[in-house]
């Protein structure tokens, strides 16, 4: 039987996993997407979205435990004052993973770790973005 096996060790040692985990999801929140094996993705995500559940209550309480694992006080703040308010209407699931391939050297799964709906709200920039050129293209023919 498989007792009290809750989380992958990565094949490392516990402050290692932790410190990995810890600037994962500082640059995960820093720019909004990451390219990392699955393994660790699925354990980022894990620490990714329970931060931006407690980041949906701005209170010092939780200003303080989001400040324990993520050390940059500016990512901090985007996460409070940006990043957790694009989630306020969502009750979970906050990022998404995107098989990408296999790593060259070990064949290890490669995938990338995105926010959602910052993609969405990208999205619907680039489709006004599109949109607009074509009315400036038709406009200037």
């Amino acid at each position: 039987m498989k007792h009290r096996i809750g989380f992958n060790a990565l094949s490392r040692k516990g402050s290692e996993r932790k410190a990995l985990k810890r600037n994962m999801v500082t640059s995960l929140f820093r720019y909004e997407r990451i390219e990392t094996t699955k393994a660790k993705a699925l354990e980022v995500r894990k620490m990714a979205e329970k931060m931006i559940t407690r980041a949906k209550v701005d209170t010092v309480a939780n200003r303080r435990e989001i400040a324990k694992d993520i050390y940059d006080e500016d990512i901090v703040t985007k996460l409070f004052k940006e990043i957790a308010p694009l989630f306020a209407e969502r009750k979970g699931g906050y990022t998404r993973i995107l098989k990408t391939g296999f790593r060259q050297g070990d064949a290890a799964e490669m995938v990338i770790l995105e926010l959602v709906e910052k993609t969405k709200k990208e999205e619907k920039a680039d489709k006004k973005e599109d949109k607009k050129a074509k009315k400036d293209k038709k406009s200037e023919n």
